[in-house]
């Protein structure tokens, strides 16, 4: 749907206008993608055939229609395109045909509940056609054209109807069972108007909604994010303001304890309130960052308490803008086990027919409803309406949605923003905080793992439930080949070829299932739809993957490089900021967002100038520019090719200045095959460390194996040093209370690089001086780590380029996120020691973060303790 709201106009599809909803939906299946559309058109096709052979001259097929409606003050525009009209002397047949997957022929009421949507599209196309101001001819020819009368539906008010044109117009719906093709055939009623004058009621109250909103960012006030601006932090809004108008793909680089979600959401509010965006998208990484947004945001934009006198900067100050934090899915659920299945759960079923009812619609409708996650699950187990539903339904009449990237990123996830009403991602802005975790996390996305033995659970499950023949040998055929398979570090093309068309096979044979996903079970339902998602993704996301099997009896489909697929999604929206404390080196963040990889541009289309040029040859450059007719030209080539990459700012943070003192320790080689022969000396350092500190350290380390090597040679060798090791897997209430307890009782605190302790606990800004790091991280070397050392190499970088990308930079990064988490504040001072001759190598030395470049080099144990000594 595309509208103006200052011009109270709206354009959609008939199709859109059908589906729209502002309450649940009624859903009875799971993903269909590629393969379910295949079949439609194979059984359009058929009837088409059918009907010629029938009807002859009197058919016309994919007939155009629009029809511009006024109602209630808006005009909207609906386009659509009939699958079939039939022409009998003087009635006029409309015919839709849709496939279904359930069995024909059915009860007219059960379809009618299943199928609403269906309804109202035909019902939407009678009524149009009815009010149409040409008459329809009745010798109009075999196939549709753009002289076809119906082209020229043009219809002044649909509350006018002497303005119908007199003849007889009977709609039907023609139900299409993808197996069989079998056909069911129900002739609509005049009586079925109603359903297009209801959803026409929807769609103008969804647009008065949102006009509301409008009006309210207009008159948007909110208070500043920082009550006193940290040195640094007085002119960064206007800085990213100024930089984003000229360039609205812009990455903004912080440190940790700047103040990022602050910027940010100020920045937002402005954007929203100048009218730039209808929405304004603020994604995470993780929730722990999602709650902080939403802390923030609360700050800036609660009521004051009442005063007399209130100060002159919360004067007036509302909560003005309408925000929703998104939670996962199954943390709405307020069942005791998580399976989204509508026969299996009462709280689904029949949602949509009871959402009017329910008094649920306040949550869109006041603003200023409390809308947290226990408020949800209250109000849902009162009204007796899925939680989640809640979410769905008020999503549209939102202005800021807090998430995770997955919403964006992720196919399994993204329709839940991409599928809401009105939604355009050109009149979006799109916040990402914590961004350099971005190119992992979409990876993982499109990632995949499939095991021999979960695949005998689900066949057992089919079995157990009488599912299809087809799909059942389809499934036992998936479930052998995994069994078979062995170690390896690629699959074989042949062998790969054989799991496509496995996957394949089962996709086909899914639609005719008519599978029970409630006696099934959760874990069941969703081993099976992973196979049809995972089809579809393969035939539309062109990404490099790595099919390989890292134990015997599993298959992993690993995503090499999302770069293709962030940077197209990036690029549909009309604005963009990704923000984090460490994108440096920012070429290697670019590439790895797919934001180098721009369009080529060829002669023939510089004018007008090009939004993005792409990497040009010196040749095609040359040619290029010979065909330039004035400066003017070369000038725009110039601003368009400038324009193609992001946009950098850096924070001010002039109180890190001096704060770190770093020193480069050359006398251990710490790489995997030297580290043993060190031991001992790095055990020695840190015991060194402790005491020079005279409190508690902070050595990270690349491993867990590597910290707790060290951590043995301690207790042999300094056996009063006491060390606390991080625990893995804990949540972030737990990791806290595990750092605050090991700050009071250890001597040294060992943390893993890249790991969430090292990442995201802020409790070390200020209580630990002296810190040291134990090696880059670099990933270990495995089979994804050479496939994606191969796959960069044959884009064409040196392989020193493509270790560089692929190993040092991420190794460096989680160096540069641990460092960043010891000074987050004015007056905070750290000690560094980077315990590795490599920290030396200009290769690793560059891509440490500014502040950390410059230090001592220590050869000997007599420099470290000169370092090491009190000034």
């Amino acid at each position: 749907m595309n509208f103006d709201l200052a011009k109270r106009t709206a354009a959609l599809s008939v199709g859109e206008f059908a589906d729209f909803a502002l309450g649940p939906r009624e859903a009875t299946g799971g993903p269909q993608g590629v393969w379910r559309a295949q079949l439609g058109t194979h059984w359009h096709n058929e009837l088409r055939a059918r009907a010629m052979a029938e009807h002859a001259a009197a058919v016309t097929f994919e007939i155009p229609i629009t029809g511009r409606i006024f109602h209630r003050g808006w005009t909207l525009t609906l386009t659509g395109r009939i699958d079939q009209v039939l022409r009998a002397g003087s009635a006029v047949t409309l015919r839709e045909i849709k496939t279904v997957t359930r069995a024909l022929p059915a009860d007219e009421s059960e379809l009618r509940s299943l199928y609403p949507e269906y309804f109202i599209q035909v019902a939407s196309y009678a009524v149009l056609t009815r009010l149409a101001s040409a008459p329809i001819s009745s010798s109009g020819p075999s196939a549709s054209g753009p002289d076809d009368p119906l082209s020229r539906l043009l219809v002044d008010n649909v509350d006018c109807p002497e303005k119908s044109i007199g003849r007889a117009v009977r709609p039907e719906l023609v139900f299409v069972e993808v197996d069989s093709g079998l056909a069911q055939t129900i002739p609509l009623t005049p009586a079925d108007d109603g359903l297009f004058h209801a959803r026409l009621e929807e769609v103008t109250q969804f647009l008065n909604l949102r006009l509301r909103a409008r009006e309210r960012l207009r008159d948007l006030r909110f208070r500043p994010a920082f009550a006193t601006a940290r040195p640094g932090q007085e002119t960064t809004q206007a800085e990213l303001t100024a930089l984003f108008e000229r360039q609205p793909l812009t990455l903004f680089e912080a440190p940790t304890g700047f103040g990022k979600t602050g910027v940010l959401l100020e920045f937002a509010l402005g954007q929203l309130r100048s009218g730039h965006f209808d929405r304004a998208l603020y994604l995470t990484s993780k929730s722990t960052g999602q709650l902080q947004v939403v802390r923030t945001l609360a700050g800036m934009t609660a009521t004051p308490p009442e005063r007399d006198d209130p100060p002159a900067s919360l004067a007036g100050a509302t909560t003005p803008v309408a925000a929703w934090h998104v939670r996962n899915k199954s943390e709405h659920c307020v069942n005791h086990t998580f399976h989204c299945v509508r026969d299996n759960c009462t709280y689904l079923a029949d949602a949509a027919s009871r959402w009017s009812e329910s008094g649920l619609a306040r949550f869109y409708l006041d603003e200023h409803h409390a809308r947290d996650l226990e408020t949800l699950r209250a109000a849902g187990r009162q009204a007796r309406i899925c939680p989640y539903e809640i979410t769905r339904a008020a999503l549209a009449f939102n202005d800021l949605w807090i998430g995770d990237y997955n919403y964006v990123f992720a196919p399994r996830n993204r329709s839940l923003f991409f599928a809401q009403p009105g939604f355009d991602p050109a009149r979006t802005l799109l916040l990402l905080d914590e961004a350099h975790n971005l190119p992992s996390r979409v990876a993982d996305a499109y990632s995949h793992a499939f095991t021999a033995a979960e695949a005998f659970a689900v066949r057992d499950e089919l079995h157990r439930t009488h599912a299809s023949t087809a799909l059942v040998t389809a499934w036992d055929h998936w479930s052998h080949c995994l069994h078979h398979l062995r170690t390896t570090d690629k699959l074989p093309p042949a062998a790969e070829d054989d799991v496509r068309h496995l996957l394949q096979a089962i996709a086909d044979a899914l639609p005719a299932a008519a599978l029970d996903f409630a006696a099934l079970g959760a874990a069941t339902a969703d081993a099976i739809w992973r196979l049809p998602a995972l089809v579809e993704e393969l035939a539309t996301a062109e990404l490099p993957r790595l099919w390989w099997c890292p134990r015997d009896g599993e298959l992993a489909l690993t995503c090499l490089d999302a770069a293709t697929a962030i940077g197209g999604t990036l690029r549909e929206f009309g604005g963009v900021v990704l923000a984090s404390a460490t994108l440096t080196p920012v070429d290697s963040f670019a590439t790895a967002c797919g934001l180098d990889a721009v369009p080529e541009v060829s002669a023939e289309s510089v004018a007008p100038a090009p939004d993005r040029l792409g990497t040009l040859t010196k040749r095609d450059t040359k040619k290029l520019y010979r065909q330039l007719s004035s400066a003017a030209d070369l000038l725009r080539v110039e601003e368009a090719r400038a324009a193609a990459g992001p946009a950098l700012l850096r924070a001010h943070t002039p109180w890190r200045d001096g704060s770190y003192a770093i020193a480069f320790d050359a006398r251990v080689d710490t790489t995997f095959q030297h580290r043993s022969l060190h031991y001992t000396t790095t055990a020695a350092t840190i015991s060194a460390l402790h005491a020079a500190a005279r409190s508690v350290v902070a050595v990270f380390f690349p491993s867990y194996a590597y910290a707790d090597t060290i951590a043995r040679e301690l207790a042999t060798n300094a056996p009063d040093l006491r060390v606390a090791l991080q625990p893995k897997r804990r949540e972030l209430a737990a990791q806290t209370a595990w750092v605050e307890e090991s700050l009071r009782s250890a001597h040294a605190l060992f943390l893993v690089l890249g790991s969430s302790f090292a990442e995201s606990i802020d409790a070390l800004g200020g209580r630990v001086t002296h810190a040291m790091v134990v090696g880059p991280a670099l990933p270990e070397v495995n089979a994804v780590q050479r496939a994606r050392m191969a796959e960069v190499t044959r884009a064409g970088p040196t392989r020193e380029a493509a270790f560089r990308r692929v190993y040092q930079v991420p190794g460096m990064m989680k160096v540069n996120q641990a460092l960043g988490r010891l000074v987050r504040a004015p007056g905070q001072q750290a000690r560094v020691l980077l315990h590795c001759r490599r920290f030396l190598d200009p290769s690793y030395t560059n891509l440490l973060a500014p502040e950390y470049r410059q230090g001592t080099s220590i050869t000997d144990d007599s420099g470290l303790a000169e370092w090491l000594a009190p000034i």
